[in-house]
């Protein structure tokens, strides 16, 4: 086990066993000092807990729904459910942290948001959750992520934000990350950062994991009423900075008879120099605030990931993750570009689910799981494919 006895919750200090901190520039230490002090007062208020629910059921949809996909449990061999947060308002799990991150922010008076976004869920709900409630907003995304997902652009900018590219570097997330940091140095005292994945420094992880673990406290619940047993024998997800993965296994992190499967991008291949698998390829380092595993040169450089999916291209995984990694708690997969796609065709095909191409990473590796006729596998569905319809159509030639 973990110095902190739970997979769950990091030390006073924001560390997962030996991953997480805040390591941030003296210019952010009241900002995040004012965070890591009434984070949590404010976000089990009795109040803040009234208003967080309501909007989660009325506005985002919840509870979402699990759903047994028959074919695929027929093919794979198991009981094979879906947790569906592509069916949240927006298209994908992030309106939960957003949601949830923006009643924070008007608790603390800041009257101006930024974001990060790399394939745009988070940006577009980060976006509508300013809009919904009346605030500045600006999102950073890579140059390259900007092309790739057009739609969410469209989105973000119909909702009233200003979508600022990120031009240095490989021009995708970490750099979107970078000037999203920058612009925080530069605007201490009326932003809030709503970070979108359980990365950066403490207490993000630990707040965005808490927001997201209403995915799997409802998985608990729905399992319960489905199979009379609320712990599946299996848990999958994709991870990048693993925001959906750390929702998606909140609530069974110290239920040891649940397998709890993670699922990065390889790219072109684990070792091809063109991947984003960072517990395979990553060593320990520091990067947008927190220690983690980290994609890196022998001299401590970023090496710059790769993914055919905008929301899985990160040299890093956030603290919780890497610490399930270490200790042997999760089971850390990958699947390459062409896996993912050959993924998202077969799932759209056998159960009328078109998914995110950073989801669909999560059902490439169901061939390889060995799995049982008596398991229980709950996938993490962390959004729809809309936004990469461009992609589908050109990797897949879907249209003559």
């Amino acid at each position: 086990m973990t110095k902190t006895e739970t997979y769950q919750h990091p030390d006073a200090q924001g560390y997962y066993g030996d991953f997480g901190g805040a390591y941030i520039p003296e210019m952010l230490h009241r900002n995040v000092a004012e965070l890591k002090s009434k984070y949590l007062e404010i976000m089990y208020d009795n109040a803040f807990q009234q208003e967080f629910q309501q909007l989660l059921k009325d506005y985002v949809g919840r509870p979402t729904p699990l759903f047994l996909a028959e074919r695929l449990s027929k093919e794979f061999g198991a009981t094979i459910y879906l947790k569906r947060e592509d069916l949240c308002h927006t298209g994908a799990h992030k309106i939960n942290n957003t949601i949830g991150q923006i009643l924070l922010a008007i608790r603390l008076g800041k009257k101006r948001i930024i974001a990060e976004t790399g394939a745009g869920q988070h940006g577009v709900a980060t976006a509508t959750v300013c809009a919904l409630k009346g605030l500045e907003c600006i999102v950073y995304m890579g140059e390259k992520d900007i092309e790739r997902q057009a739609p969410n652009v469209a989105r973000m900018r119909m909702l009233g934000a200003k979508v600022i590219p990120a031009l240095s570097g490989s021009k995708t997330l970490k750099d979107a990350t970078n000037e999203a940091i920058r612009d925080w140095i530069n605007n201490p005292n009326d932003t809030h950062y709503i970070i979108g994945s359980v990365v950066g420094p403490h207490p993000y992880p630990d707040m965005v994991a808490r927001f997201q673990s209403v995915i799997s406290e409802e998985i608990r619940i729905q399992l319960k009423e489905k199979t009379g047993n609320e712990l599946p024998t299996h848990v999958v997800a994709c991870v990048g900075g693993g925001s959906n993965a750390a929702g998606a296994f909140y609530h069974f992190l110290d239920e040891l008879s649940v397998q709890l499967v993670a699922v990065e991008a390889a790219g072109q291949g684990v070792y091809s120099g063109m991947s984003a698998a960072t517990t395979q390829l990553g060593k320990p380092g520091i990067l947008h605030g927190s220690k983690s595993l980290l994609m890196q040169t022998a001299d401590g450089q970023v090496v710059e990931p790769h993914s055919i999916s905008a929301g899985l291209d990160y040299p890093g995984v956030g603290p919780m993750h890497a610490n399930l990694f270490v200790s042997g708690r999760g089971t850390f997969l990958s699947a390459t570009d062409e896996e993912a796609l050959q993924a998202a065709l077969h799932v759209s095909k056998t159960e009328g689910i078109i998914p995110a191409l950073e989801t669909a990473h999560a059902f490439a590796v169901l061939g390889r799981m060995n799995l049982k006729k008596s398991d229980v596998v709950v996938i993490c569905l962390s959004g729809r494919g809309d936004k990469d319809l461009a992609t589908y159509i050109r990797e897949l030639n879907l249209v003559d």
